[in-house]
């Protein structure tokens, strides 16, 4: 009697009927068959952008060592989030979307994907601040009267041991369990391949090894090398190419213009790091302290991390002085919003954007497109369910720029004597090492034909309402129609021969905030 009553007490479900398919096996063939490779059973293909929830964030940066700050006050404070672009990449967690979920929509389907990825964690460039703080040490302590005591004492045995340029052992492993990553959220876009992808690289060491590590981890190390098809792009003075445009565009090379970021940032170098340098000259005898010094000190404190796993130069910074240094590597103008250049030199990869969306061929060449390449359906093909194209720090914040994510501008210009609360262009979250731009190209409903589009910046949806036609949207999706139009007009707002070859200087004071020289 009690079990009947039990029973009656069960909220009452109806069973569902099973599926035909239920329990039977799946499987997909990537690369398209060739013929005689013998058996190779597979499983189906990942897509868990599309099923995976919770989504897998980036929240750790594997094998190194987290530093601790100097007051090491809040537990909480991660000190690598802190370095700009000298920054691994993390997921954000909004850009003003905060109900918003990388995975696609409910309801929507994955049609198409394109990747925008900036290289792994590198040595310095040559010449650079750090190597040039090593020399003046050497030089320093080969003299009389130089002498390191407290937090400065490990300078007396210190050793420069950075190289230059290429990437670190965790720059090659980040881009590997990238494309990892990516198979699993994309892999099932490769079923509509049919002949082999071709993903875009620039000639630089670090590009060409990024691009590499990246495929081994998406396709198989062992057979990744006839998966797919590797462009090269040449990286070089007058050569056209949108992953590296500023070799097209002089005045991103101007001791004025270019070096505008530069200018704006020692201004704030001098207010951040003053009690930096009154606490830290007195433990070092023989060298002078300088403000640019302390910058250098900050850099060696990234590039040694993501190098040799650790760097004692970590600790001799304050959490605030940390919040300092992201905000001075701030790329607002130098490469950024706040810079005339900016725009035009996104705008190539803006116009090769639009045609790969609409499949349709370029035709007007005023940008930093190599017409060469871009013409050709074997080089640039226009059918493709998946892009992938390797670029710089720089280079995505020139093209997030280009593409008028106004969200990410809308507290600026930036201040060069503190920092915005709440400001909206933090470097770390733009253009880290391994940054991803995700353009994820959707139908909702569901269906063979693409009806939306939306962006991911390092795993944060960013909202497209600076784009004329997108409206105000939750999961930031844009009608693909209304983001094609809007792109043609922010096309045609841009004056790369202006920008990038007119004689200008810089306004005073400097209030741009799309990318663009003031009309």
């Amino acid at each position: 009697m009690l079990a009947a009553v039990l029973l009656l007490a069960l909220p009452f479900c109806t069973a569902e009927s099973a599926s035909s398919y239920a329990g039977s096996t799946v499987v997909d063939s990537y690369p398209p068959p060739v013929g005689y490779a013998g058996p190779t059973p597979t499983g189906a293909e990942p897509e868990a952008i599309v099923t995976a929830i919770p989504f897998s964030k980036v929240e750790t940066a594997f094998p190194l060592s987290r530093p601790n700050s100097a007051d090491g006050a809040d537990i909480t404070f991660n000190v690598m989030r802190h370095w700009g672009n000298l920054s691994p990449m993390y997921s954000v967690e909004s850009f003003g979307l905060p109900d918003a979920s990388p995975v696609i929509p409910e309801g929507c389907g994955l049609n198409a994907v394109h990747l925008l990825m900036r290289h792994g964690a590198r040595y310095p460039t040559s010449d650079s601040g750090p190597s040039k703080f090593a020399a003046k040490i050497h030089s320093a302590a080969s003299k009389d009267g130089f002498s390191v005591t407290g937090d400065l004492e490990f300078l007396a045995t210190w050793t420069y041991e950075l190289g230059a340029e290429i990437l670190t052992p965790f720059g090659r492993d980040s881009l590997f369990s990238n494309g990892v990553a990516f198979r699993y959220r994309y892999g099932k876009l490769l079923n509509a391949f049919t002949d082999l992808p071709v993903f875009r690289t620039t000639s630089q060491d670090r590009m060409l090894d990024s691009a590499l590590n990246f495929a081994a981890g998406f396709f198989e190390v062992r057979t990744y090398e006839t998966d797919y098809h590797q462009e090269i792009i040449i990286e070089g003075d007058n050569f056209n190419n949108t992953l590296s445009p500023y070799y097209v565009c002089p005045n991103s090379n101007t001791a004025d213009i270019g070096n505008f970021g530069s200018t704006q940032a020692s201004k704030w170098a001098d207010i951040y790091l003053q009690d930096a340098r009154m606490r830290l000259q007195p433990m070092i005898q023989g060298f002078n302290m300088s403000i640019s010094r302390l910058v250098d000190m900050q850099s060696l404190c990234a590039y040694e991390t993501v190098a040799l796993g650790y760097s004692k130069f970590c600790d001799l910074f304050t959490e605030e002085e940390w919040e300092g240094y992201e905000y001075y590597i701030d790329f607002w103008y130098g490469d950024g919003p706040g810079n005339p250049t900016a725009a035009a030199q996104g705008l190539g990869y803006v116009q090769e954007l639009v045609a790969r969306l609409t499949h349709t061929p370029i035709s007007v060449w005023n940008s930093s497109t190599n017409s060469t390449l871009d013409s050709s359906n074997i080089t640039f093909p226009l059918n493709q369910p998946i892009y992938v194209d390797a670029t710089h720090d720089t280079v995505i914040s020139s093209i997030v720029t280009a593409l008028n994510f106004t969200s990410l501008a809308a507290t600026g210009p930036l201040p060069t004597d503190h920092i915005p609360p709440h400001r909206s262009y933090i470097a770390s979250q733009i253009a880290p090492f391994a940054s991803q731009l995700v353009a994820q190209v959707l139908s909702c409903p569901a269906s063979e034909e693409p009806t939306h589009i939306r962006f991911l910046l390092n795993d944060g949806v960013v909202p497209l309402t600076g784009i004329h036609g997108c409206t105000e949207d939750s999961n930031g999706l844009c009608a693909l129609p209304s983001f094609i139009s809007g792109m043609h007009e922010r096309i045609g707002q841009i004056n790369f021969a202006h920008d990038c070859f007119a004689n200008y200087t810089m306004p005073n004071p400097d209030d741009i905030i799309d990318g663009r020289y003031p009309s």
